[in-house]
């Protein structure tokens, strides 16, 4: 299947390595900090690596949870959530909302966080984070294998019907993604990262086919024979 400058490995076999990469080569990635409210209104807040936008028009955001949590079932049952960002001043506070309490607990009195209502869903928004998405569920998809069997995972797709940013993050109607200094998943089992300037650079699509084979047909072919 391979030479000796890839590891190879069927993930059905295992990967033979000290920490599964697969989530450390995708990465970083967002984190989704998802905030629901059961049937009798008490809330749940709880992060999800595994998370992201898929939709423009109509936005379209989800999150996938590996068994069927609170958060899922939250959002099932009263088809609302809401998606909070996640800065380096709240990265501790969000880790602590990680944890697998009971549905009893609310783990915005675990991370000592205030609550601030959302407009147009009934779960809170995180008071302190910069963002906040309101949001409808559209879809929730058990996930399958290449089988047909039914995995015990569930992705949740949600509508964002209202957006909230902090005004001192937009800047002549731009809004500044690195002063926000958003947290990522990134790495091995503890792996973070946070934006910063220095790790930033523009690029732009080619304005044209024309212009990308144009361009393109200048480089040299990767990986080159030593």
């Amino acid at each position: 299947m391979s030479d000796n400058r890839f590891h190879t490995y069927r993930p059905a076999d295992g990967h033979g390595l000290r920490h599964d990469p697969l989530n450390a080569i995708v990465g970083p990635r967002p984190i989704g900090w998802i905030a629901t409210v059961n049937e009798q209104g008490a809330s749940n807040l709880a992060p999800y690596s595994f998370f992201n936008v898929f939709n423009y028009t109509p936005p379209i955001i989800g999150f996938s949870s590996t068994g069927w949590k609170d958060t899922v079932r939250n959002a099932e049952k009263t088809g609302e959530f809401v998606w909070n960002l996640v800065t380096r001043s709240l990265v501790d506070r969000m880790n602590l909302s990680s944890a697998s309490f009971d549905k009893q607990m609310d783990e915005f009195d675990v991370a000592r966080l205030e609550k601030i209502p959302s407009c147009l869903v009934r779960p809170p928004r995180v008071a302190a984070s910069p963002v906040q998405f309101e949001c409808r569920v559209t879809q929730i998809v058990q996930l399958q294998d290449t089988s047909g069997r039914s995995l015990e995972t569930w992705l949740t797709l949600g509508e964002v019907v209202a957006i909230h940013i902090e005004r001192a993050f937009l800047h002549d109607g731009i809004y500044d993604t690195l002063a926000a200094r958003p947290v990522l998943r990134a790495g091995g089992p503890g792996g973070y990262s946070e934006l910063k300037e220095d790790s930033l650079f523009d690029l732009r699509r080619p304005a044209s086919p024309a212009a990308a084979l144009a361009e393109g047909i200048t480089l040299p072919v990767l990986p080159t024979k030593s």
